[in-house]
């Protein structure tokens, strides 16, 4: 694996081909009162038993690909499937007639523990409730069997009112990290037209440009 030392105190030039986004992980220690959520009767949020894979990739893609996400789409499908099939992972959807516009994930490998490993609402239940719906629901899963501590990581290639939404959910940040990772865009594990917001460098374009 390629090695890359960062500057701790200035600019970091990466590699082409390269993205960086920064991270910041929150926690919860404790339950946290729901927050008011508009009467949605017609949302329904429900555990997926041993989900299909292609179901949990078309997923991912229908709520992440304007954010980035891809690791799922690029695991080998023996691997993926073991992993969303694993008794300590609970996969839930959100779904309004019977379609999936949220997703609200939660990984139980560590004991007291449960990261919300993915949570998202598709584009078309933004600024309706759905989200702050879908987020009471997992919390509730989520603290059940003496969970001790609920966590959470996100990232500048999300929805720039992921980190906001997290806080008056009752999260607290508790560190930073800088991801750096090869472009999906590029390797065509992702459309060029995904992350509209993250600049797509391809490598050799106007090499040794400075500024």
């Amino acid at each position: 694996m390629e090695t890359l030392e960062i500057s701790l105190d200035g600019y970091t030039d990466l590699p082409p081909g390269k993205i960086a986004n920064v991270v910041t992980y929150l926690e919860m220690l404790a339950p946290s009162p729901p927050r008011p959520a508009p009467d949605r009767p017609d949302l329904v949020f429900r555990r997926i038993p041993e989900p299909d894979v292609d179901w949990y990739r078309a997923t991912i893609g229908l709520i992440g690909e304007d954010w980035l996400w891809y690791s799922p789409l690029v695991m080998p499908k023996a691997e993926l499937a073991a992993l969303i099939r694993d008794p300590l992972r609970e996969v839930h959807a959100l779904e309004r007639d019977g379609d999936v516009v949220g997703i609200g994930e939660l990984d139980r490998r560590v004991e007291g523990e449960a990261e919300i490993s993915f949570f998202g609402v598709a584009a078309s239940e933004f600024g309706t409730g759905a989200a702050r719906h879908l987020m009471n629901r997992t919390l509730e899963r989520a603290f059940r069997d003496g969970t001790r501590r609920v966590w959470v990581h996100t990232c500048t290639f999300d929805h720039p009112a992921a980190v906001p939404f997290y806080l008056k959910s009752g999260f607290k940040p508790f560190k930073f990290a800088i991801e750096v990772t090869d472009d999906p865009r590029l390797s065509g594990q992702l459309p060029e037209t995904a992350g509209a917001h993250v600049a797509l460098i391809r490598p050799g374009q106007n090499p040794g440009r400075r500024p």
